[in-house]
């Protein structure tokens, strides 16, 4: 990836319904080659999709938990393929360090999360412990990778 790449990346990331026309002139391309290289970003995995960020309240989600998980050790595959397929479990990732992973759950209240703990995610395969730690006010949100990562200094793709 060469700047340019890395000023589309950037560009993208802060509004990703931008038309090419628009993105070109932003990174000093005409509306092809812009396109053109968008492409490529997406064909190389750079630009894994686009989405729109909802709010989890505005879908009655009010709860927003952490779950820490430590799973037996003939169960991991049979657990991601759970928690992958579990709507509550908006992401998953595996650790390192006392649990095997780390999950992010939203609820309705928290009724519903103690629901969701102990009669669904507690039962997951091979799930062993279970420790929860619940958001109570989210202060920063998905910000623009493109601004911490390091652009080439020069150079082609």
């Amino acid at each position: 990836m060469d700047r340019i790449d890395w000023k589309i990346l950037s560009e993208l990331e802060t509004d990703g319904r931008m038309s090419f026309a628009d993105l070109g002139e932003r990174v000093g391309l005409s509306k092809s080659p812009c396109w053109s290289r968008v492409r490529d970003l997406e064909e190389e995995g750079a630009i894994q999709g686009y989405s729109a960020q909802i709010d989890p309240a505005a879908l009655g989600l009010a709860v927003q938990c952490y779950a820490f998980v430590r799973i037996s050790l003939d169960g991991h595959e049979e657990f991601e393929k759970a928690a992958s397929a579990h709507p509550a479990i908006i992401e998953c990732h595996t650790t390192a360090g006392d649990s095997d992973y780390l999950l992010r759950i939203f609820a309705r209240s928290v009724d519903h999360l103690d629901d969701l703990l102990r009669h669904e995610m507690s039962r997951l395969p091979g799930v062993h412990r279970l420790s929860t730690t619940i958001c109570l006010k989210t202060i920063k949100t998905r910000a623009p990778l493109t601004r911490w990562a390091t652009a080439p200094a020069s150079g082609g793709r």
